[in-house]
């Protein structure tokens, strides 16, 4: 079962999302939230499922696009864009997960310890592929989840979410996979349960973190329960925050 490549779509993905909701900044907003992702996908060119039906030459990137957009659902869009996404996907992740764990590393071991005897992140972005693969499943799941967060997410809608998933990778055990993720009970111990390193957990919480509104009680009550249960030191944690809201800004 290969993740990484789905999960680079869906992370890349995410400039596309900022470029659609710059795109319907100046147009008035369809509900009272007036930032829901919904509103920059319609106002960017349409109803969602035209933006869906690859019209116009689109390609996985869309469609990539569309799955992302779908297990957003009404959150704002604007945590996948910023500074980061122009290094791309993984890479962006990556650099995230590498400059928190490294600065925590840094917090942790204190001023006598140089950067040059500290022991290097091994993130998603610095392994090899067998162990980046891992690394990207817990990832995924942890995004997938993620999008539960707030209960926002029904039958009809997890059916959709398959749907375009589904036309993102032609693997059978990829797609059962992600189907079976989508019908779990939220549970952030089995999400915690994926992770096998220390930089995998805080990849996995700052995917989670990515994805949530951090001021809906639920999601965040949600953060917080999936950090304790990765084990996550409360300076790594808030780290981890740190960098998300430096990209979002």
């Amino acid at each position: 079962m290969k993740t990484t490549g789905l999960l680079d779509q869906l992370l890349k993905s995410g400039q596309d999302l900022l470029q659609k909701q710059q795109g319907s900044a100046t147009r008035p907003a369809n509900t009272q939230g007036g930032g829901s992702l919904g509103d920059m996908l319609a106002g960017a060119g349409g109803p969602l499922g035209g933006i869906l039906g690859g019209g116009g030459g689109a390609g996985r990137g869309a469609l990539a696009t569309g799955a992302l957009g779908m297990l957003l659902g009404s959150r704002n869009g604007r945590r996948l864009g910023g500074k980061a996404v122009t290094y791309g996907g993984l890479a962006a992740l990556g650099m995230l997960a590498y400059k928190a764990y490294g600065n925590w590393q840094a917090q942790q071991a204190g001023t006598a310890q140089t950067s040059a005897t500290r022991a290097e992140p091994k993130t998603v972005d610095r392994l090899p592929p067998d162990q980046a693969e891992e690394h990207s499943q817990g990832i995924l799941k942890a995004l997938v989840a993620a999008a539960k967060a707030d209960g926002h997410v029904d039958d009809q809608e997890r059916k959709m979410i398959e749907a375009e998933l589904a036309q993102l990778t032609d693997d059978p055990e990829l797609q059962r996979w992600l189907e079976a993720e989508l019908n779990k009970p939220l549970d952030p111990v089995d999400v915690a349960a994926a992770a096998t390193t220390p930089e995998m957990a805080s990849e996995m919480y700052l995917a989670s973190v990515l994805m949530v509104d951090e001021e809906h009680f639920m999601e965040r009550a949600y953060l917080d329960e999936l950090a304790r249960q990765l084990k996550l030191d409360a300076q790594l944690k808030a780290e981890l925050e740190s960098q998300v809201r430096g990209v979002s800004a």
